[in-house]
């Protein structure tokens, strides 16, 4: 780090009002953070009232394709030109988009707004996360990375409860509009508090690598939503969009090789560290999205309990995350962040063993003691990481280096859902073809009923136990992948380096 770079951050420290500054910070990122939780609490009466069931997965992609694809745009961008501006700009469109939400009519309309909420949300968590390490000292951040992590935690604690609460005594139109005085009150915190000291100077913005990235991104999960259910894996459809991401992800790597500003600088994945934690943050994003997002429709469609219990069974995720995340601050500095993130690694892989291992007969214990542990795993995990990607990139990189491994987890989440979500579907399509009789019109949709209480009760007793069956059978196909890519989380933290490269 050169002398005028440590000059311009201590000014920084010495002006902005860090408290107040890191108050803020958590404010945002409780805001995106929650959105999660809430939704998949609220997305049995979403479906129950707008109908689709098909496009259920859809609700949760268009959100983190959004999501994914503009989080490094917005990491660069506040390398550029400041972090205030590009997070407030962030803010400000995750609001619009949760207005409409709210007042969508159809679930098609849903999903479209759902996109407009996701292009601001890619904004939030790297560029809040960033604001810390450029702050705190490096010492400092080990606890502090570890505040944030929590942040996670406590969203998944209030999230489905709350998500909860509004669906079963106001509306669930009300999940999505509560982010509007939370975003108000983030955005006021940062221009009173927050001081920036921006070299202004022309910049030039890698538009053909957004681009790329985003063709790329968009016809992978397309096909993983699509194949299987509505189309053949061998269809001309499927092989098609998986020619043009495969053919887009190519010209993306060559574009970010010869642009001037990379939008993704490759030289950052050079070091074990980096690409390690990257490479693990992607499985882990699939695994979240696989318990988040589909474990409330079982609960309440299969278990037959309220959205309160569903979303309960969610919360002990969030009680795991925070204890753990404090934990890893001590860890860290103790026993070093690869045996940090080796425990982690092992209760990930306990945790998805509890989600194979569900039944019906288990009950919401059985399930939010498997969540439990995945949050103790994701806490140790992504507070390692996110303190040695700090520690190990200089400051001119800090932004984008943070907002790599946060698009890596988001990549994980959008290849997650989409791919989770095509078993999903192709399952319960495959069961009932096996165990329908002739004569019985019964298709993906009718797992609706299911969703709602009123009509659930109304269902003949053999009708009902074919769904709920259904269901069941497809999500432990589901959660089969979810132990696979725990497997496959700890097999690379295995080879993190055992000493701890500083750029500091």
């Amino acid at each position: 780090m050169g002398q005028a770079d440590i000059t311009k951050q201590k000014t920084l420290r010495r002006e902005t009002k860090r408290p107040l500054v890191l108050v803020t910070v958590m404010l945002a990122m409780f805001m995106g953070a929650i959105e999660g939780t809430i939704i998949s609490t609220a997305m049995p009466a979403i479906v129950g009232e707008l109908g689709g069931f098909a496009l259920y997965s859809w609700v949760f992609s268009a959100y983190l394709l959004m999501n994914a694809v503009t989080v490094l745009i917005y990491g660069k961008l506040s390398d550029l030109f400041g972090r205030k501006p590009i997070l407030t700009f962030g803010i400000i469109i995750f609001l619009i988009g949760s207005i409409l939400c709210g007042m969508a009519e159809t679930m098609e309309m849903l999903i479209l707004f759902r996109f407009i909420q996701g292009f601001g949300a890619g904004a939030v968590a790297p560029i809040a996360t960033t604001i810390v390490g450029d702050i705190y000292t490096k010492e400092e951040r080990a606890k502090i990375q570890g505040y944030l992590s929590s942040v996670w935690g406590i969203s998944a604690i209030t999230g489905p409860a709350l998500g909860g609460l509004l669906v079963e005594y106001v509306s669930w139109r009300y999940v999505f509009w509560i982010n509007v005085p939370l975003g108000v009150l983030a955005i006021a915190g940062l221009w009173l508090f927050l001081h920036e000291n921006v070299e202004k100077k022309k910049h030039k913005i890698d538009y053909p690598g957004a681009i790329l990235l985003t063709v790329s991104i968009s016809s992978l999960m397309i096909v993983f939503v699509e194949a299987g259910t509505n189309w053949a894996w061998t269809s001309l459809n499927t092989i098609g969009l998986t020619g043009i991401s495969i053919v887009a992800f190519f010209l993306f790597i060559f574009q970010e090789q010869r642009a001037e500003e990379p939008m993704m600088p490759f030289n950052i994945w050079r070091e074990r560290s980096i690409f390690i934690a990257n490479m693990t943050s992607l499985t882990t994003g699939v695994m979240l999205i696989g318990i988040s997002s589909f474990l409330p429709a079982f609960v309440q469609g299969v278990m037959e309990r309220s959205p309160i219990v569903a979303g309960f069974t969610l919360t002990s995720m969030s009680i795991g995350w925070p204890i753990a995340a404090a934990v890893a601050g001590r860890l860290l500095l103790n026993i070093g962040y690869r045996t940090t993130s080796l425990i982690g690694g092992a209760a990930l892989i306990l945790g998805s063993v509890m989600f194979v291992t569900l039944t019906p007969e288990a009950g919401p214990l059985w399930a939010a003691a498997g969540s439990f542990l995945v949050g103790v795993g994701m806490g140790l995990t992504s507070t390692a990481f996110i303190v040695s990607i700090q520690s190990t990139v200089a400051w001119q990189q800090r932004g984008i280096a943070t907002a790599a491994n946060m698009f890596m987890r988001n990549l994980g989440n959008t290849v997650g859902a989409a791919l989770l979500g095509g078993i999903l579907n192709s399952s319960i399509i495959s069961f009932m073809k096996k165990n329908v009789a002739d004569g019985q019109d019964l298709s993906l949709d009718t797992t609706n009923v299911l969703l709602k209480e009123t009509e659930r009760m109304k269902l003949p007793l053999e009708l009902k136990e074919i769904l709920q069956n259904a269901l069941t059978n497809a999500l432990h196909s589901v959660y089969l992948v979810v132990l696979v890519f725990a497997v496959v989380s700890m097999l690379f933290i295995l080879f993190l380096p055992k000493k701890e490269k500083t750029a500091e």
